[in-house]
């Protein structure tokens, strides 16, 4: 147990969700963004994101799992998280919504926002500890990917609570307070593998099956629906979604 908590392990995973934590201040740089320009450069960062939650799934998670071969077991395993990331999103209101607030956008659940992205933040530093454990480089590429969908989810989050009635200073503080739950789930993650040394197996395919419910169900869809519709910017979005893929394939040289 001391080894994982104190060791190379528990140094990558607590840095990595401490970073994740201080992400969440990022919404105090929305306050100074034009409300246009901002929605503009959140679908472009939801295209990244999408592009980088699926190629980590697919280029990294599955194959880790599937490397003394492709199992039923893996197969449901993967269909679980999608099954409850599914199940988080139905009945805690926990909504991946980047979309910056207004009169034709309400949010009338800010209170369960914080809910929601405290189960969010939690499970986020369960994963990243699960693919630590397993191996350092798949780590960082699923911190990377946690990162780059992190960055929307809270500007999207900060515009929730203040639609939501929040004054900035405790907008602010909840967010980050919601964020540093990853390293509750983090330190929990490795005091049980500690003791359950299958565990990280397990964890592996259901973060593919998540991240795969995230970008399909959510991400995919908004960039869909995104108003600003124009020949140029739907290229943009694209290339934008495909650099996300092939950042995730050019970490599989550094493996």
């Amino acid at each position: 147990m001391l080894n994982l908590l104190f060791g190379e392990v528990g140094a990558y995973t607590i840095l990595s969700v401490i970073v994740i934590s201080i992400i969440s201040l990022v919404g105090i740089l929305a306050l100074s963004i034009n409300k246009k320009l901002l929605n503009k450069m959140l679908i472009l960062l939801v295209s990244l994101s999408a592009g980088v939650l699926i190629g980590d799934a697919f280029l990294h998670l599955i194959p880790e799992s599937a490397e003394a071969g492709m199992t039923t077991d893996i197969s449901l395993l993967i269909l679980s998280g999608i099954l409850v990331f599914f199940m988080l999103e139905k009945f805690i209101h926990w909504r991946h919504c980047h979309i910056h607030p207004s009169k034709k956008h309400p949010h009338s659940y800010a209170v369960m926002n914080i809910v929601g992205d405290a189960f969010h933040n939690f499970i986020d530093g369960v994963l990243i500890a699960g693919s630590y454990i397993i191996d350092i480089k798949l780590g960082m590429a699923t911190t990377l990917a946690v990162i780059l969908h992190e960055i929307p989810q809270e500007v999207g989050d900060f515009g929730v609570l203040i639609h939501g009635g929040f004054t900035k200073a405790k907008a602010i503080m909840f967010n980050f307070l919601t964020a540093l739950t990853a390293i509750i789930g983090a330190i929990i993650t490795l005091v049980l593998s500690a003791k359950m040394s299958f565990l990280p197996e397990y964890l592996i395919p259901f973060t593919a099956g998540g991240f795969i419910y995230i970008a399909a169900s959510d991400l995919i869809p908004q960039i869909h629906q995104h108003k600003d519709k124009n020949l140029k910017q739907s290229f943009l979005e694209l290339g934008v979604f495909v650099l996300g893929i092939l950042m995730m394939y050019g970490l599989l040289f550094l493996e």
